[in-house]
């Protein structure tokens, strides 16, 4: 199993994701693979943008999250 990070993109005005891709050998079971997709979902936030099976087996799946923006407060100086 290989995982990649890639960048930052914006799909849709004022939302930026985060996208993942992971290749998963042939030789896996799908309930691993299953398994490893919904773990990633339930404690990371990732959700499924894609899933491609190559003619010769290994599955590429691209999980993506929304980017939130924490804006900071305006604060009025102490005293």
């Amino acid at each position: 199993m290989t995982v990649s990070r890639a960048l930052r993109e914006p799909l849709a005005r004022g939302v930026e994701w985060e996208f993942d891709r992971m290749t998963f050998d042939r030789e896996l079971p799908r309930a691993l693979i299953a398994q490893v997709l919904v773990d990633r979902a339930e404690h990371g936030g990732w959700e499924l943008d894609r899933v491609r099976i190559a003619p010769d087996g290994p599955r590429r799946v691209v999980l993506r999250r929304r980017i939130i923006r924490v804006r900071a407060t305006f604060a009025p100086p102490p005293g």
